[in-house]
């Protein structure tokens, strides 16, 4: 098994209605877990007792044995340049009005204290689902038209 460095661990979580949460270990939670381990204690016996999956706790352990830290490391990645919050903002006013323009939709986030590039809130739209080239629909006109068409 390779293990990554950068990945932190997570305890699935949800609810009925709800979609999966991943949340991540406390750091104390991990420091128990190999606590319990080096005083012999096994896999199964701290699972049930600290309510972690028992691969969890294999996890830990081997980041452990392996690098000899439970430390969470940073994340690869450039951070976004627009927080949820903001992309949210905008997806928010392209719903109330259609026909905004990007440049348009540049100074609200200039007003918004987010400010960002055209390009950067493009990308943010498609993320969202949005693009700007759906065609206005036109009405077959002719009998020569609709025959045409198929």
């Amino acid at each position: 098994m390779i293990w990554e460095k950068h990945t932190p661990f997570y305890i699935r979580s949800h609810s009925k209605n709800q979609a999966m949460k991943l949340k991540e270990l406390s750091v104390e939670l991990r420091d128990r877990i190999v606590l319990r381990h080096r005083s012999g204690e096994e896999y199964q016996n701290i699972s049930a007792s600290l309510k972690v999956p028992k691969n969890t706790v294999a996890s830990i352990i081997l980041k452990w044995n392996t690098l000899g830290t439970t430390k969470t490391f940073p994340r690869a990645g450039h951070p976004a340049k627009l927080s949820n919050q903001g992309r949210r903002a905008l997806v928010r006013e392209v719903a109330k009005k259609t026909m905004v323009t990007l440049t348009e939709l540049q100074s609200s986030s200039v007003e918004m204290g987010e400010p960002s590039r055209r390009t950067t809130i493009s990308a943010a739209l498609h993320q969202s689902g949005l693009y700007g080239r759906v065609a206005r629909w036109k009405p077959l006109l002719s009998k020569s038209h609709m025959t045409a068409c198929l």
